[in-house]
């Protein structure tokens, strides 16, 4: 009688979503960390040009530290990943796979915070009234970040599912 099939997914497979994720976020990361637009408001004094950047919110803070966070997790297990496909060995042997599961559940959550965040400050700040085309290319950039963060998630969760597949194989 044959064995049962394995339930673990190939490591190859396993490294392309660690990568895929890591695309995702580090190009989040550029999109929010570069963002910026210089408004220019009336005042009692006459016009004012004010310079908005993502550091002035809170909701993107977060976004950026999530995918900060993310990318250094993402790294980290892209490396032990590469080392497993190249050796066939598992570094820290299969006591590692607990590490794995519970780093990527952790992972998944802080990236969808993050990417419900930005979504959300994005979203009540296109409500506000008098939004020149200079703020919606901010808010467009900022709405941009959140969704490769959400799509950085999506891997994120789908590696959390590998993850998962591995520790059933544990003895």
């Amino acid at each position: 009688m044959a064995p049962p099939p394995s339930t673990a997914v190939s490591p190859v497979v396993a490294l392309i979503v660690r990568l895929l994720t890591f695309i995702s976020l580090l190009i989040s990361v550029i999109i929010i960390a570069t963002n910026t637009v210089t408004v220019t408001a009336t005042s009692t004094v006459g016009f004012v040009q004010v310079r908005i950047r993502f550091s002035d919110f809170y909701a993107y803070r977060y976004m950026l530290a999530a995918g900060v966070i993310g990318i250094a997790y993402t790294v980290l297990q892209t490396a032990f990943t590469i080392f497993y496909v190249s050796t066939g060995n598992r570094l820290g042997g299969d006591g590692f796979t607990l590490v794995d599961f519970y780093g990527d559940k952790v992972l998944s959550y802080i990236l969808a915070t993050g990417a419900a965040a930005g979504f959300g400050l994005t979203v009540d700040s296109n409500r506000g009234p008098g939004n020149d085309s200079d703020t919606e290319a901010f808010l467009n950039k900022a709405n941009a970040a959140a969704s490769l963060l959400f799509i950085g998630f999506i891997f994120s969760a789908i590696s959390s599912v590998f993850s998962s597949l591995s520790l059933s194989k544990r003895p």
